[in-house]
């Protein structure tokens, strides 16, 4: 099989670098960066570790230069959100492959670009695959085994919007370390015209687990199989002195003029969405925080099936574990049992947890290199992705970009927390503000400029200042 020729384009979050943070067999060492000659590229190259020949091709023409000499078979994509379909849309009508971190789309009018680039990748045989890293977390695996085995779980149950049958939150921070050294997140970070809301961004890992633990192995259809019940959205107040620790920058630029008030910047960093997925209810809540008092990013999900209840809970400073709990009180002890026949466990009376081992335990950082991995194993055999795959890649941005657009039209308040207590041009990605209009992929019919291109900042919360993880 050949080797994995890496090309990324117009790189701008620091997720583009740790693609490359282990060098895997199968890839080449040699790779390429195209991109404008800004602090981006500029900090994308700082990060690349030791162990790459790395071949820089900057400036003005970034773009054509791509079109012209495409120097590999594989593009990497992880930079301003708003552009990526497009580019994606180029590599792909070049004959190459791409590993795309998410999101995808942040906006529903670029959805059927979307389905174009997808269809034509599987006509002309190249893959594309998002970097899901959250599949590679432990507790997520083990969790999503133990939902899928009916004699622990038994099925799920339907739930309600009050009590769904899934919750899942995470909690991300601002203000934190990648690689060993303090990140300094793009001005753009912070302006939802180019990286979505929260839900559109940090929420595809969530709809991908949701779907990948309600739906199994099997394709969901958005428009008959996802009925939405409810969505929010809510702001993370920043000072400018926290804008300024988290960029670099003096101060704010006129690009989020619209989005600060009385000196603070309102973060479009929260959001909530409650729907059902073939049937079962489903909770998603992406918080976004300044900084963890203690520890870092969390998770948290709540599977209640028939038999049992399996639970991620991770308290602020420590790992996430998997805890089991019998539906009738009475069956503990057989739950017990069934459990300890697969994986060491701790009954803890009323619930069992799983005991991890310290060697199964990956960071996030780490998960990047297991994606990688996957991407070199189908690489030589892009029709051997099952179809399921394919098809809810997309699906779950049906679910992020509609939650995002029924939250806009809510009130702003926020929900109760789910622990136990076509495409737009390229071109935008070298522009400042990567605002463009929206068009459909080459050949078919283009729409209309979209008037805005994310709902209108929400109102200022209450409070004054960023909330602390509980």
């Amino acid at each position: 099989m050949a080797q994995i020729r890496l090309v990324t384009l117009a790189p701008g979050h620091f997720h583009a670098a740790l693609v490359q943070k282990r060098t895997v067999p199968g890839v080449a060492a040699r790779c390429t960066v195209y991109g404008p000659a800004d602090a981006d590229t500029a900090a994308h190259l700082a990060r690349l570790p030791d162990g790459w020949e790395v071949d820089v091709r900057t400036g003005a023409d970034w773009l054509d230069r791509f079109r012209a000499e495409r120097p590999g078979n594989t593009v990497v994509l992880s930079g301003r959100n708003r552009p990526k379909v497009g580019l994606m849309r180029e590599a792909v009508a070049a004959g190459l492959h791409v590993l795309a971190d998410k999101p995808w789309v942040v906006e529903a009018a670029d959805l059927p670009a979307l389905e174009d680039v997808c269809r034509e990748a599987d006509a002309r045989g190249v893959l594309v695959r998002d970097i899901m890293t959250e599949r590679h977390e432990v507790t997520n695996r083990l969790q999503r085994e133990l939902v899928r085995d009916p004699e622990v779980f038994g099925d799920w149950r339907p739930g309600s919007p009050d009590e769904p049958g899934l919750v899942l939150e995470s909690v991300h921070h601002l203000k934190k370390t990648v690689a060993g050294r303090p990140l300094l997140r793009p001005w753009w970070w912070f302006d939802p015209d180019i990286s979505g809301e929260a839900m559109a961004d940090v929420g595809t890992h969530l709809a991908d687990l949701a779907l990948w633990f309600v739906a199994g192995d099997r394709a969901v259809d958005p428009r008959t199989e996802v009925v939405f019940r409810a969505a929010d959205r809510w702001p993370l107040v920043l000072s400018e002195e926290q804008f300024r620790a988290l960029t670099g920058l003096p101060g704010y630029p006129a690009e989020l003029a619209g989005r600060v008030t009385d000196g603070h910047l309102r973060y479009a960093g929260n959001n909530a969405a409650t729907f059902a997925l073939c049937g079962v209810h489903v909770r998603l809540v992406t918080r976004w925080e300044y900084e963890a008092a203690v520890g870092g990013d969390t998770h948290t999900a709540v599977a209640r099936g028939t038999r049992a209840t399996v639970s991620v809970r991770q308290p602020p400073g420590s790992p996430p574990e998997v805890f089991v709990a019998a539906a009738d009180p009475a069956d503990h002890p057989d739950l017990v049992r069934r459990l300890g026949d697969r994986c060491a466990t701790t009954d803890l009376g009323g619930e069992v947890r799983c005991d991890i081992p310290a060697q199964s335990r990956t960071g996030h950082e780490s998960h990047f290199a297991a994606v990688l991995g996957e991407f070199v194993r189908d690489f030589g055999d892009p029709g051997a992705v099952p179809a399921w795959e394919r098809a809810n890649a997309v699906a779950k941005y049906h679910v992020t970009t509609a939650a995002v657009a029924r939250a806009c039209r809510v009130r702003v308040t926020p929900p109760p927390s789910a622990t136990p207590r076509a495409a737009p041009s390229p071109a935008a990605a070298s522009s400042r503000s990567g605002r463009t209009a929206a068009g459909a992929c080459a050949g078919s019919t283009r729409r209309p400029p979209r008037t805005t291109a994310t709902c209108p900042p929400p109102p200022p919360p209450r409070r004054s200042g960023p909330r602390r993880p509980g």
